[in-house]
């Protein structure tokens, strides 16, 4: 196995305080490692949500330590955290989360200039990722002209500006029938078989275990469970 690409170590996520203290996330532990897909999964409000947020740098843990590639960025300034962001991460999310009066190759291209303002050709990347997504015919087509799934994929596309190692998924599948959305997490399986991509994908639906290396199984802030399986896709 692989060294972990981002650990999570006894972290915990409380809101509040006193009586009216909620735990979101308990004493949680996940590492994560390149070349892996990995689904989260869990009844609503169990912690997912809160424990991939935290994962991404999004939200800060009230106990417990984030490790990024081997450095511990748990008390780094708020300041220090967008580079780390944008050098590691790549989010998609249920709602895709397009810019409606854009096109699907500038969607892309105006993510990869904000990851990297000196990026004096991001057309060319977009253009290159809406390729291997499958949608070389749709660059031009803004999101109304494009179906759910086609949607997402623009949205793992912008994911990959910059090629960041780790991409998370927050329900990216939610959205989406059943048959586009196991083409979305069949896809995302490919990024980390052929890209050596970390891929996180929190979801409901057990029918993605297919595709799964692992499966983390999180319940009332606790993690449960953390099964290496046999994957079945290709």
């Amino acid at each position: 196995m692989a060294q972990s690409l981002l650990e999570l170590r006894n972290v915990s996520k409380t809101y509040g305080t006193g009586e009216t203290a909620i735990t979101a996330l308990a004493e949680a532990d996940l590492a994560i490692h390149p070349g892996e897909l990995l689904l989260i999964e869990g009844p609503s409000g169990s912690g997912k949500t809160t424990m991939i947020s935290i994962a991404g740098l999004l939200l800060k843990p009230t106990s417990g330590q984030i490790w990024v590639n081997g450095k511990d960025v748990t008390r780094l300034p708020e300041k220090a955290l967008p580079a780390i962001r944008a050098a590691t991460f790549g989010f998609i999310f249920q709602g895709f989360n397009l810019f409606p009066a854009l096109t699907a190759l500038e969607n892309v291209a105006l993510a990869i200039k904000m990851k990297d303002p000196a990026n004096r050709r991001p057309d060319d990347e977009a253009r290159r990722l809406l390729a291997a997504v499958g949608l070389s015919d749709r660059t031009h087509h803004v999101p109304a002209n494009l179906s759910g799934g086609q949607k997402q994929r623009v949205a793992i596309a912008r994911a990959l500006g910059g090629s960041p190692p780790l991409i998370i998924g927050d329900e990216p599948t939610a959205a989406l029938d059943s048959k586009t959305a196991l083409g979305v997490v069949e896809l995302l399986r490919t990024l980390a078989k052929e890209q050596g991509k970390a891929v996180v994908v929190v979801t409901h639906d057990p029918r993605l275990e297919r595709y799964a290396d692992r499966v983390v199984r999180v319940e009332d802030g606790r993690v449960i469970t953390d099964q290496r399986m046999t994957a079945q896709a290709a």
